[in-house]
């Protein structure tokens, strides 16, 4: 394999060609500096932590397929995967996922020490969490918890504490990663059945859409709160209006459990973690 075919490889390893990964881990990282930045982060921390959140994302996917690796031949979606094709060898993939992750940690150790430490529970929720699809129920809370792991770590490299609003914060990010990983599971449910995987569409069966609605409810109740204990104001909340727009509009999607249509969804998410980080903006913008 030559060089370009080799580093497209790579590429798709990493899902670099599919970036949704890396908004939906951003847009809580994105919240968390702002607000706990009183919306004028460091600049260079926003660079720090938006560059780490592209390489943690990139050595989770690699992480993930080296643990499906026996399964993605099985899934449509995910049969021409690097690692079931044999174009990325899995010796390979785990030192590319251990360079990603190295890269990623050098660039926090200008940081604050209580940032360093979290770092290493942030880097056993992503490595950890592709193997919980063996035996937890709901995977995609562990997701929410990995995905929604640069809250603390924001407001430790700014704050150099991690306040009760932080951990508001995160649990609200946990029903939001379950809402729209759920909807992305509903996409390969039938094929995760028969291979045996477990996932909250699986779990939560023929009361999924409802268990995605309640899950949106809740994350928005919880950032509902979290705004009030921060002193958030009007604009804030406006953009939490627009979120729950967006969620309603999800429901009209993934009503019918079409497969499209779901996975149309899932990508849709992008949105409403902006509108939430506009919302955030905007209210310090005007003060």
């Amino acid at each position: 394999m030559n060089l370009l075919a080799r580093l497209n490889a790579w590429e798709r390893l990493m899902r670099l060609d599919k970036p949704i990964g890396i908004l939906l881990l951003a847009w809580p990282t994105l919240w968390a500096l702002w607000v706990s930045g009183g919306g004028n982060p460091s600049p260079f921390i926003v660079w720090i932590f938006m560059l780490g959140t592209v390489l943690m994302r990139s050595a989770g996917c690699v992480i993930n397929d080296f643990a499906d690796r026996n399964f993605d031949g099985h899934v449509e979606r995910t049969r021409k995967r690097p690692l079931v094709t044999g174009e990325v060898g899995t010796r390979e993939a785990l030192l590319l996922a251990a360079g990603l992750a190295l890269f990623a940690f050098i660039l926090i150790l200008p940081l604050h020490r209580l940032v360093i430490l979290l770092s290493f529970a942030a880097l056993f929720l992503a490595a950890s969490y592709p193997f919980t699809k063996r035996f937890f129920a709901i995977p995609q809370a562990w997701l929410g918890v990995a995905f929604g792991f640069g809250i603390p770590m924001a407001y430790a490299a700014q704050l150099y504490t991690v306040p009760n609003e932080a951990w508001l914060l995160l649990a609200a990010n946990v029903f939001w990663a379950i809402a729209y990983d759920t909807e992305y599971a509903m996409v390969d449910r039938d094929d995760d059945l028969k291979i045996g995987i477990r996932t909250s569409a699986i779990t939560f069966g023929r009361f999924d859409v409802a268990a995605v609605m309640i899950c949106y409810g809740i994350t928005l109740s919880l950032l509902a709160l979290y705004g009030q204990l921060e002193n958030l104001g009007l604009p804030f909340y406006v953009g939490l209006l627009v979120a729950a727009g967006i969620a309603t509009y999800h429901y009209t999607l993934i009503r019918e459990r079409d497969r499209a249509r779901c996975f149309r969804a899932f990508l849709h998410n992008n949105w409403l973690g902006a509108v939430v980080f506009a919302g955030i903006v905007a209210d310090y913008a005007l003060r």
